[in-house]
């Protein structure tokens, strides 16, 4: 047992008269032990439930910030006249509509602007559709690269992905605590905010309940992080809905925006395509890729336009419209699809030969 552990989770665990908020570094220490399994599993599952109950604040979530970036190995920065794209989707998938999220990547990565996107597989207590098998329908094998693998592929093609088990075995050996106590612990929101890339990056972190985003701006304004876009997005996604405002705010520099944009005004109201079964998803997504008409293409210009705008890739969120709906259509999407599936074989095969 953890003595050191087990004052911090005094703290947080005590009720909610007399449960106190943790400093940065007891944060970070926390979070630590917890990574190292340090803590024996009855600590780590007391806290996990403990700190949901008393909700995290953006000082804690800075503090468990630092211990990911001590305790990972962040994707090394690559040359981009574009800061790297970071989307942070919730690791625990999607159950109800449609994910565009490797789509976007494709289209901006095709646009010139490198994208990271990070995850796992299936996680409790959702258990939804995870980014990892939207990458393997569409024919891309993320699991079996290293960290430095991932890297040449990033930095030949402009896209990368940071997959768990892989790449951040520790924080996989929190995941299944989250089975075991039914509920998302703060290690979901710390998900949603979390940069594996080393380099210059624009930040993109999805959200559900608007609390949440006073936290990343707590949690930001503490570590530095001054280029990142909050959304309101599908299910906490990034992706923009269509059957309502997009509700989203722009971190640049000491300036905060609120932006609202609204479907109908750019011609993209819609109502929310369904989840449906990966494999007829994966043919669907296929189709759009080729810039075949569909609500599955509408849904990709409106995510991907808005990006390469707020990317600075074009000077008008119009402009990035027609350059998405451009970038599909020509089939340019596509082939930084097969540029990505060629490069994973190619640092593959160069191991094998080594």
């Amino acid at each position: 047992m953890s003595i050191e552990f087990r004052e911090l989770l005094r703290k947080v665990g005590s009720g909610p008269h007399t449960s106190e908020d943790l400093t940065r570094e007891e944060a970070e220490t926390a979070t630590r032990l917890m990574l190292l399994q340090e803590a024996t599993p009855a600590q780590i599952g007391a806290f996990m439930i403990s700190h949901r109950i008393k909700r995290p604040t953006g000082e804690e979530l800075a503090g468990m910030l630092d211990a990911y970036d001590a305790l990972s190995e962040k994707l090394p920065a690559i040359a981009s006249k574009i800061p790297v794209t970071v989307m942070c989707n919730p690791y625990d998938g999607r159950s109800r509509t449609a994910p565009f999220s490797p789509l976007i990547a494709l289209v901006l990565s095709a646009a010139g602007v490198p994208v990271v996107l990070h995850g796992g597989d299936r996680m409790p207590t959702k258990d939804g559709v995870p980014l990892i098998e939207l990458w393997d329908g569409l024919g891309v094998n993320w699991k079996p690269l290293s960290i430095s693998q991932v890297h040449q592929v990033l930095e030949s093609t402009g896209l990368g992905f940071v997959y768990l088990p892989t790449h951040f075995p520790l924080a996989q050996g929190l995941v299944p605590y989250r089975d075991q106590i039914g509920k998302r612990p703060p290690f979901a929101t710390l998900e949603l905010m979390w940069n594996p890339y080393a380099g210059e990056s624009h930040l993109v972190c999805g959200y559900v309940h608007p609390p949440t985003e006073g936290m990343f701006r707590d949690a930001f304004a503490l570590r530095g992080t001054t280029n990142f876009t909050s959304v309101k997005g599908l299910e906490g996604s990034c992706d923009l809905p269509r059957d309502r405002t997009a509700i989203i705010g722009m971190g640049q520099g000491e300036k905060f925006d609120r932006l609202t944009l609204v479907p109908r005004d750019y011609g993209f109201a819609a109502k929310e395509l369904p989840l449906v079964p990966l494999d007829q998803f994966a043919d669907e997504m296929k189709s759009a890729l080729k810039g075949e008409p569909s609500e599955l293409l509408q849904a990709i210009v409106w995510n991907s336009g808005f990006y390469l705008w707020r990317a600075g890739a074009c000077t008008s969120i119009e402009a990035g419209f027609s350059q998405a709906k451009a970038i599909l259509e020509l089939g340019q999407a596509e082939r930084k699809l097969q540029q990505v599936v060629s490069a994973i074989e190619n640092v593959r095969s160069v191991a094998r030969i080594g």
